[in-house]
């Protein structure tokens, strides 16, 4: 079986590392660090989706590869969805993964525990030659802790707990994570589509 080559549409590295460890060596996985020239994508979507399939699409027509574009995030219900689609710039267009959780935490400082469920979401768009050719979506329902904990993961993981679990997202090992990630399940169904009908 030939290999297919797919570039991941982003160049955080603990990201990247996430989504190697689901794709199997059927698949050569590149991202944008091996494109240094190409501009950044203006997620500028009311939607995951709509961010998602914009970098696919805008990623694809200038390279010549296969395209997985991601957008994912943070809805916290006593928050009315927020941060959603700003998960990644909750406290700033500059803002690090620590300053998104401190501004979160403090908003939902004094909140009861029945009142801080969340859901992290996460969409996938496949690009190739400019054009989306498939999208794809998962979540997972949870809640967001009274603080951090665990040291592994990015983003929000230290403060989400999966519901069901003991362990945030961030206490846990990456196999067990990956068995209840959003973004997990959501590329799960994006590499059938690729085996079955996408990339041979």
């Amino acid at each position: 079986m030939r290999s297919i080559s797919v570039c991941l549409a982003t160049k955080n590295l603990k990201k990247v590392e996430e989504f190697k460890t689901l794709f199997s060596g059927e698949f050569k996985i590149t991202s944008l660090d091996l494109y240094k020239d190409i501009p950044q994508v203006k997620e500028n979507g009311s939607t995951f989706q709509e961010n998602a399939s914009k970098k696919a699409m805008e990623i694809s027509s200038q390279i010549n590869d296969w395209v997985l574009a991601d957008d994912s995030g943070l809805k916290v219900d006593f928050l009315n969805g927020e941060p959603g689609v700003f998960s990644a710039r909750y406290a700033g267009s500059k803002a690090s993964d620590e300053e998104n959780r401190k501004k979160l935490l403090k908003e939902l400082k004094g909140v009861s525990p029945e009142l801080r469920k969340a859901e992290f979401y996460c969409a996938l768009a496949v690009g190739f030659n400019g054009n989306v050719l498939a999208n794809f979506e998962a979540s997972i329902n949870g809640e967001i802790t009274e603080e951090e904990k665990g040291e592994s993961g990015f983003g929000y993981d230290s403060i989400f707990l999966p519901g069901g679990s003991h362990l945030t997202f961030a206490e846990m090992g990456q196999e067990e994570k990956n068995r209840l990630s959003h973004r997990c399940k959501a590329l799960e169904k994006a590499i059938f589509w690729f085996r079955s009908c996408g990339g041979y």
